[in-house]
């Protein structure tokens, strides 16, 4: 049976053990030739010698970078190896002869983007999409620990959620429909009948913004639940962060250390509540910053960036003006000009993770808003049809998949936090 290369680190010297992988590196030095193996649990020294046969010897020479070979040897131990353990060959065999590899170090990102189906190779991203699967578990793990039901919305819809100008449009045999930029109208459907609701799933936003955390198709969680004001929806969405943080300190210390994140600027993260700053405090807090900034006005990403200075964990902004939020947020009714919605802000300049909301749930005013906004209500009645029959109190949120990866991994830009970015008008493999 074949062990993983995390496995055989963890046995006895003079065990022996078969792997298979790829070669990461490759030296040849006559007598010896080291071979470092990469597999999807790390990495694992093998060395050929003249003990090993010459035949073993031959084929760990022909053992070009990135070709796919199978080994079987005993273990030893060597602090010069990484990791300390090397395995010493008694079989080597090439199954896939790799070509002179393209990637040789010190390309350009344009090029490795080029290549990304290649790239996607490196330990650096390996250690990212280790730690993205660790976050998807953990999603699973939380809500199901919270009475929620996962729910499959559906990826095309026929109406806009946040915005007509960020629609892919498409036709649906001779009609036109739009790639989803949020399942929340569909989930919002289904807390009627099962209350609790969640969805893990791609959207898409053709909006042209050319920043370090912008996709336009991204993996979006949502939910929605039903009897849920502002307040509970933004204490389950600390908990939902604390947790999935906790979960990838707990589980993924070595990847985090591949990519030289210090996990104690995590650790603070773990903790709840989180702070609260009202956006008429925010602005103040801009201000003070030398922001030239009025209330009424959106934060932006270099806002964002700013207020971020003032916190080392996530941290909300509430109560937005109205009119900068979508249709469906319900007004605060203690004050009317303002939403009853918050974003969470994730520090270290990341900025807006979360986007949430207590929903209107009254017919007359949610299709005022509708109208108000410049939409047609028809596009809208079966969503009305929500606050006809039986409407309560409810909320929501979203959160960017690759915005709380970006933050937790200490990325630099959010096209290496999902596998296949989509961005600039660039499509790759």
């Amino acid at each position: 049976m074949y062990k993983t290369t995390r496995e055989v680190r963890g046995l006895s010297p003079g065990d022996p053990a078969r792997v298979r992988g790829w070669v990461y590196r490759h030296r040849d030095l006559g007598k010896r030739v080291f071979i470092v193996l990469r597999d999807s649990e790390g990495i694992l020294q093998l060395v050929a010698s003249e003990d090993s046969g010459s035949e073993v010897l031959e084929e760990a020479r022909r053992a070009s970078i990135e070709s796919s070979i199978e080994a079987e040897g005993i273990v030893a131990r060597d602090p010069r190896a990484p990791g300390g353990v090397e395995l010493r060959l008694k079989s080597l065999r090439v199954v896939g002869r790799a070509e002179d590899f393209p990637i040789k170090g010190g390309e350009s990102i344009d090029y490795l983007l080029d290549v990304r189906h290649l790239w996607l190779r490196s330990r650096r991203l390996t250690a990212v999409m280790r730690i993205r699967d660790t976050l998807f578990n953990a999603y699973r793990d939380f809500f199901r620990g919270r009475g929620f039901w996962e729910v499959s919305p559906p990826m095309l819809t026929q109406a806009a959620v946040e915005g007509g100008a960020t629609l892919f449009k498409v036709d649906f045999f001779g009609k036109p429909a739009y790639l989803t930029q949020s399942a929340q109208l569909y989930l919002e459907v289904l807390i009627f009948s099962l209350e609790r609701v969640w969805t893990l799933a791609p959207s898409f936003r053709a909006e042209r913004s050319r920043t370090r955390r912008h996709l336009y198709e991204y993996w979006h969680l949502e939910a929605e639940e039903a009897w849920a004001g502002m307040e509970d929806e933004m204490r389950l969405v600390e908990d939902l962060v604390a947790y999935t943080v906790k979960r990838v300190l707990d589980e993924r210390l070595e990847e985090l250390e591949l990519l030289k994140r210090d996990p104690e600027r995590l650790e603070p993260s773990t903790k709840t509540p989180y702070p609260r700053v009202r956006y008429s405090e925010a602005i103040e807090l801009l201000r003070r910053k030398g922001v030239d900034i009025r209330y009424g006005e959106d934060l932006g990403a270099d806002e964002e960036r700013i207020l971020t200075e003032y916190y080392e964990t996530p941290f909300f902004v509430t109560h937005f003006p109205l009119e900068l939020k979508s249709f469906y947020m319900k007004p605060d009714p203690g004050n009317p000009g303002e939403a009853l919605a918050f974003d969470l802000l994730a520090p270290e300049g990341v900025g807006e993770i979360v986007g949430g909301s207590q929903r209107e749930d009254d017919y007359e005013r949610l299709l005022n808003a509708i109208r108000s906004r410049g939409l047609d209500p028809r596009d809208y009645e079966w969503y009305l049809d929500l606050r006809r029959y039986g409407s309560v109190p409810h909320s929501g949120f979203g959160l960017g998949v690759e915005r709380q990866l970006m933050w937790i991994a200490g990325l630099d830009h959010i096209r290496d936090a999902i596998p296949f970015p989509r961005f600039r008008d660039r499509i790759y493999p």
